[in-house]
């Protein structure tokens, strides 16, 4: 009997290996575009530089409160028009809900500015302690 040449079925065997570690790589390459565009779209996304504008202004209207405010009054009623103004403003250019809140000087010199951003896919909270001496 002669022998069975099975060189042909190595060669058939060996092809179908590669073609499958070919297929194997483009599913991983594939795979990886799909997250770097999700991470790079979250990236893009958040508004880092509409939330610091937001957080530069609060804090202008801090600063305007305390030195122009007789101690004590407060100036609630252009404290609160400034307030529903930033508000207004945020919602009509950004699409963003904003919320922030001034308490009042402890005794300490203290006073927590809290303030709210949300546009719908990014939810901002910051608490700031302002220290003043005076």
């Amino acid at each position: 009997m002669e022998g069975v040449n099975t060189e042909g079925q190595w060669i058939i065997m060996m092809g179908f290996l590669v073609s499958l570690g070919i297929f194997f790589l483009a599913i991983i390459i594939s795979q990886s575009t799909l997250v770097g565009q999700t991470t790079a779209e979250g990236v893009l996304e958040f508004p880092k530089n509409d939330i610091q504008d937001l957080r530069h202004d609060i804090l202008q209207v801090e600063n305007f409160e305390r030195t122009n405010c007789p101690s004590g009054s407060g100036c609630p009623t252009l404290m609160g028009n400034i307030s529903q103004e930033i508000e207004q403003i945020s919602l009509y250019r950004k699409s963003a809900l904003v919320h922030y809140t001034l308490s009042s000087w402890d005794c300490s010199g203290r006073r927590d500015v809290v303030i709210h951003y949300d546009n719908g896919v990014t939810v901002y909270d910051e608490t700031t302690k302002i220290f003043y001496s005076c």
